[in-house]
């Protein structure tokens, strides 16, 4: 049965090792990053996972562009992680988030939202499990700085939309994770 799950937290709340953790054991996972590499726990936990379990994960770093794209066979996603994505769309639609304009950041959302929905649709076509890693910007104060704000609103706004289609919801503190739907 295909299953949708998202992860939000703080930052280095134990959401990407508890993605990993997700997925231990399964065979051929595509693990999707956004930055340049996996960060150093969470590659241990993988390989050791990888080893101990006799599988292979294949891991795509500097995704920011449609990552519908990079999907093969794999039955078993990670996006690591919304939030990045959410920032280089950002910046690659409002270079200059001064000018940003009530209807460019609902075109971003849009955009977003779409992207995440489309992985969402091709993983479910195969009867396959995908989790989306985010982090949560509810807790945080109103930041006076606009760029800072229309990030937060953003963000946001498309994390709410992605909750409501998630299967599952996980909310991660201190590197423990609570079921939230």
């Amino acid at each position: 049965m295909a299953k949708t799950a998202l992860i939000t937290g703080g930052a280095a709340s134990g959401k990407s090792r508890w993605a990993a953790t997700y997925f231990s054991g399964c065979d051929y996972v595509l693990y999707l990053r956004t930055g340049k590499e996996v960060d150093k726990d969470t590659q241990k936990r993988i390989d050791y996972d990888n080893k101990e379990h006799l599988v292979e994960w294949d891991i795509v770093t500097d995704v920011y562009s449609e990552p519908v794209k990079l999907f093969t066979d794999h039955k078993f996603v990670i996006f690591d992680d919304l939030t990045d994505y959410t920032n280089a769309v950002i910046n690659e639609m409002c270079p200059d988030i001064e000018k940003i304009t009530y209807e460019l950041t609902k075109e971003i959302e849009r955009k977003i939202i779409g992207d995440i929905t489309a992985m969402y649709d091709s993983i479910k076509e195969i009867d396959g499990s995908m989790v989306i890693i985010t982090m949560e910007p509810g807790f945080s104060v109103t930041p006076e700085n606009i760029a800072h704000r229309t990030f937060r609103d953003i963000l946001g706004g498309i994390n709410q939309r992605i909750a409501n289609i998630s299967d599952e919801v996980y909310l991660s503190a201190s590197g423990i994770q609570f079921r939230i739907k």
